[in-house]
């Protein structure tokens, strides 16, 4: 059992903090779940990456066919598609576009 002490603040178990991987320097979420404090851990930034990699996996194998923006298409469709492009190392100077 440990106690809060006057300035609100609790010190986790050492076993506890093992097991949750808390180290010094840890952010932790803290909230109320069913009238109890719940305390996790918050992801590290290589599992964050994981994550992020994975959502973009998915997104990508869910993408259909795309169509081509036509020449007489808005301006600013062709701006951003060579925006992504060149962004991605594959499209002309975006210099040209916009002369």
């Amino acid at each position: 059992m440990t106690k809060v002490d006057s300035k609100g603040r609790i010190v986790l178990p050492q076993e506890v903090r093992d097991r949750l991987g808390i180290t010094p320097g840890t952010e932790v979420d803290i909230r109320e779940k069913d009238g109890k404090a719940v305390v996790e851990p918050e992801d590290s930034p290589d599992e964050i990456l994981d994550k992020m990699e994975q959502l973009i996996e998915e997104a990508s194998s869910n993408q259909g066919e795309t169509t081509p923006i036509s020449e007489g298409a808005d301006p600013v469709a062709h701006r951003h598609r060579d925006a992504v492009q060149h962004f991605r190392g594959g499209a002309p100077d975006l210099k040209e576009r916009t002369e």
